[in-house]
């Protein structure tokens, strides 16, 4: 099948039926809106809707042609614990004090009120299906994980085909790493959507809004994929010839122009080492991840069609982090590129008047917590560190001058020291133990792949001394020294 046919399918469309042009809402009790918060684990913005090139997600574009495509959104730490830490308490890392994906954020904050707990203190139904707060992904599918109790009025934690019959089908190019940090995949010859996790995960979220259709609901429905190892059907490889994935060749210096906690997470550099024909296939094994969830995504927001709750329901779609596909030789995340800490977000609410329009403004996942208590009419728990993204849910180009923070925690094993990054409109810059390690500083209006570092120009010296400013400004207790 080629990739523009996947708009026109009606094989894999079948589970996701198109959304009907005219609705009527069924209103919960008292007239408040619901939300439908959808989470994917370790998608990047590669795909056609975010201006890529990669995979392309019909149903996700569905949803961002009734909301708003926020498509330089950033998180506020590239991995998976400390970014949903983060978000769903609307606190950046120094005040969670998650820096890594053995530490609840309660151990810190034991009185905190997360998003869900916020809506549920307000008599809302509150449910999660799947990943919301962090689970060790494949090997904690099916049970809690570092979950949070009181967020939540009921929790389900389904599990698949993919984690208790195929993961032993799996080709690990990386044999010395565990399935879920590796380069793996396994195209199923047969096997259904339905009965993988996150078919799972879409069958029990659409049953949970059938019987809670008629009251206010938080329901947070968290998918598994695209994270390895990248087990889906066939069908979904198919969508991508194996011609059309291409990986990029690193310039032979290229590894002596960033500092070397830039390419930390990935050793051995470049690819963990494996051949450019297994990097190409996992990463339209990736994309065929990628596509998979799209699907599932669809089946549930055809049911909130369905079932006539799509004119009274915020819906906010979300991934944890980026991820890399071979770019600056990375695979995975936990790096301060572009690619790593640039992450899908799209907001549709009741009442938005800028729906259908991407906003191009620099905007941050601390900015989620506020915007959707604002949406829901709730009053914030406490002084978070965002700020609620309603003017630009109105006014994608409205005035906002206001950069976003990605940091990375040191890595003693790989030798990577603490990384704070800044992202303006134009800018990202980076330093590595507070520039003892290194800086980088990259122009996205003449280099948005981030390959040349002008950190040590002279004529960039100037923009140097502001951005060092930002982070100073960002995080106040760091040395000066």
């Amino acid at each position: 099948m080629r990739r523009r046919e996947f708009l026109k399918t009606a094989a894999i469309g079948a589970a996701a039926a198109a959304f009907p042009a005219v609705l009527h809402s069924a209103t919960s009790r008292r007239g408040q809106p619901n939300v439908l918060f959808i989470s994917v684990d370790d998608m990047n913005t590669d795909g056609t809707l975010w201006g890529g090139t990669g995979p392309q997600t019909p149903y996700l574009g569905r949803l961002a042609q009734r909301g708003v495509r926020f498509s330089r959104n950033y998180c506020q730490y590239p991995l998976c614990n400390p970014s949903r830490s983060s978000l769903m308490t609307g606190f950046r890392p120094e005040r969670t004090q998650v820096f890594g994906n053995g530490r609840h954020f309660r151990a810190s904050l034991p009185d905190v009120v997360t998003l869900p707990q916020l809506f549920k203190n307000h008599g809302y139904f509150s449910a999660r299906v799947g990943k919301i707060y962090h689970y060790d992904n494949p090997g904690g599918i099916g049970t809690n994980g570092l979950d949070d109790a009181p967020s939540w009025n009921e929790v389900l934690n389904p599990i698949g085909c993919d984690r208790t019959q195929l993961m032993e089908h799996a080709i690990n190019y990386t044999p010395t790493h565990p399935l879920g940090f590796s380069i793996s995949l396994y195209a199923d010859p047969t096997g259904r959507d339905e009965d993988y996790t996150d078919g799972m995960v879409a069958s029990n979220a659409i049953r949970l809004l059938e019987q809670h259709r008629g009251e206010p609901f938080f329901l947070g429905v968290g998918f598994f994929k695209p994270h390895c190892p990248h087990i889906v059907p066939q069908k979904y490889f198919d969508l991508y010839p194996e011609n059309s994935i291409d990986v990029p060749e690193m310039p032979p210096n290229y590894r002596d122009t960033v500092p070397s906690g830039a390419l930390g997470s990935t050793i051995p550099w470049p690819n963990f080492g494996v051949t450019r024909e297994q990097a190409r296939a996992v990463k339209r094994a990736y994309y065929a991840a990628t596509s998979f969830v799209d699907a599932q995504i669809g089946r549930v927001l055809a049911a909130l069609d369905r079932l006539e709750l799509r004119e009274n329901t915020i819906v906010v779609f979300w991934s944890d982090h980026g991820f890399h596909v071979g770019d600056h030789g990375l695979w995975h995340k936990e790096s301060c590129f572009e690619q790593s800490a640039r992450v899908p977000l799209i907001v549709a609410a009741p009442g938005v008047a800028a729906a259908a329009q991407p906003c191009p403004r620099i905007v941050e996942h601390v900015n989620i917590f506020p915007t959707v208590a604002e949406l829901a009419g709730l009053e914030l728990p406490a002084k978070l560190d965002g700020v609620s993204l309603r003017p630009l849910l109105d006014n994608p180009l409205a005035p906002w001058d206001r950069p976003a923070f990605t940091q990375r925690d040191k890595n003693a094993k790989n030798g990577i020291p603490i990384g704070h990054s800044v992202r303006t409109e134009r800018w990202r810059y980076t330093q590595w133990d507070e520039g003892r390690k290194g800086e980088e500083l990259y122009d996205h209006e003449s280099d948005p792949g981030e390959m040349r570092n002008l950190a040590t120009d002279p004529g960039h010296a100037p923009v140097v001394a502001e951005l060092t400013r930002l982070i100073r400004q960002n995080w106040p207790g760091r040395s000066q020294g």
